[in-house]
């Protein structure tokens, strides 16, 4: 494309993250000459965090594999890495503010600020020794006071705390994981694959607390025990606090984008303001097949923030991607294509017992989306596999019969 002598400003709210990286190599790759700028408080350039929940936590792998660029890309290519956190948004003016009193003009804008933890706002909850991930600082700060025979406290059985779970336990820690389901990860994926989650868990060794609550953090200078709801108290050396994030969305106020659980935009990843757009976990975003969600995972970011970029060159192809994510604990691997909330059936193939298994999702008759459970393949990478077949069912828009889907003989491709 040709130099449209514009500032482009990518801006990564407290963290320069993998949408925002995405994004700055997309538009060096399309051709755009000008000037791109990057913006985010975090040290470390722009990365995906999977591993901070698993290998990187686990000590088995450094993050430069997962860079989104080489650390010397961003100087090669002319992005400048601005190290500071942004404090306002004035859109009328054309320029982003930030602490100690910078300005950086910009002629288009990408908010790619993600999210923020949510705190567990419980008596206790600022005593060292309670920990959050979201940051390479926190994960050190976890790996340090996780040590062989320590007890930890999960709190909350989402992914985040359902990985942190799993690899807290293969760094030889006893783990009480407390949340408030009735299994892990059942609001995402069900009771089924719930239930099955429950089990390669406990059979680990992690004790699981369902049904209950935090609802204080005791100990004398430093967490000694976490007492629940429902009254039990848990002793415990370290605790992980994972009940989810939200948007960061903070440095937005009163700017005139309009908010609504994260920033919204349309399928080409516009916000309601000429030259601004967003991507990432704050994107709320307009999908031509799901409607109107936000989507916290690696994948999305990645494509998201390549899209983005794309529209912020004039591109006019929506973001129709089918989402997909996974989940590696212990051993075991969960595959996910499509977006599904709700349901009114689920339909699997495969064993349960052998925990083996991809299961499907429907809506009113429509697929929205599978799960694959140690089978299917990744849908990203196997475009024979189970998932993937699945993903291109989705994209149809497909009524498949539930008892083809549930056959393990028919093709899902044939439906």
């Amino acid at each position: 494309m040709p130099d449209q002598l514009l500032d482009l400003a990518p801006l990564d709210l407290g963290r320069q993250g993998m949408a925002g990286g995405v994004a700055a190599r997309t538009l060096r790759k399309d051709g755009y000459a000008g000037a791109v700028v990057l913006v985010g408080h975090e040290p470390t350039p722009p990365f995906g965090r999977p591993p901070l929940s698993k290998t990187y936590l686990r000590g088995e792998e450094a993050l430069s594999g997962w860079f989104v660029n080489p650390e010397d890309w961003y100087d090669d290519n002319r992005v400048e890495r601005v190290g500071a956190t942004a404090t306002r948004v004035d859109v009328q003016a054309g320029h982003v503010e930030l602490a100690g009193g910078k300005i950086i003009r910009y002629a288009k804008l990408l908010i790619a600020t993600g999210g923020e933890n949510r705190r567990l706002d419980v008596p206790g909850a600022d005593l060292p020794g309670i920990f959050q991930l979201r940051t390479v600082a926190d994960c050190d700060a976890i790996k340090e006071a996780a040590r062989p025979g320590a007890r930890a406290l999960v709190a909350g059985m989402g992914f985040i705390g359902s990985e942190v779970a799993a690899s807290l336990t293969q760094m030889k820690v006893r783990v009480s994981a407390v949340f408030p389901g009735a299994a892990p990860l059942e609001s995402v994926l069900g009771p089924e694959i719930g239930l099955l989650m429950a089990g390669i868990h406990r059979e680990a060794g992690v004790e699981l607390i369902a049904g209950d609550q935090v609802v204080r953090f005791e100990g004398s200078g430093r967490l000694e025990r976490a007492i629940t709801r429902m009254g039990l108290k848990l002793e415990c050396d370290l605790a992980i606090v994972a009940v989810g994030i939200k948007p960061s969305v903070g440095v937005l106020e009163g700017s005139g984008i309009a908010l609504d659980n994260g920033v919204l935009v349309d399928a080409l990843c516009r916000t309601n303001v000429p030259g601004v757009f967003a991507a990432g976990d704050v994107a709320n975003h307009l999908h031509p097949l799901f409607g109107r969600i936000r989507v916290e995972h690696y994948n999305n970011a990645e494509k998201q923030g390549a899209a983005a970029a794309s529209s912020m060159l004039g591109a006019d192809t929506e973001y129709a991607y089918v989402h997909t994510f996974w989940s590696d604990q212990y051993e075991h691997k969960l595959e996910y294509a499509g977006h599904a909330r709700t349901w009114d059936l689920f339909v699997a193939r495969g064993s349960a017992k052998e925990r083996k298994t991809v299961g499907f999702y429907l809506s009113g008759g429509v697929l929205r989306a599978a799960v694959g459970l140690n089978r299917g393949g990744d849908p990203e990478q196997d475009e024979h596999g189970e998932l993937a077949a699945a993903a291109r069912l989705i994209a149809r828009q497909a009524r498949p019969d539930p008892s083809a889907l549930a056959d393990e003989n028919r093709d899902l491709d044939r439906l």
